[in-house]
């Protein structure tokens, strides 16, 4: 599994309209963690950065890696 970029997070909860505090709860973290994390203040460990992806695939979010798009890494509703 690729990480996820800050980007890429703040893009797919605009897709979700999911607020910072939805995606903690949606992926058993801590909301200081996911705002952390969006502001790049610190990476969380492969383990958190699983949760967040996992979440948000869950809720129907593509991640789209460096060769999906001219642009580079992004996401896309299923």
């Amino acid at each position: 599994m690729e990480a996820i970029t800050t980007q890429q997070s703040r893009a797919a909860r605009g897709l979700l309209d999911w607020s910072q505090s939805k995606l903690a709860a949606m992926s058993n973290l801590s909301e200081s963690t996911i705002r952390d994390f969006e502001k790049g203040r610190r990476l969380p460990g492969p383990n958190n950065l699983a949760a967040i992806r996992a979440a948000l695939e869950a809720a129907g979010v593509q991640f789209l890696g460096d060769g999906d798009t001219a642009a580079g890494p992004g996401v896309a509703l299923r």
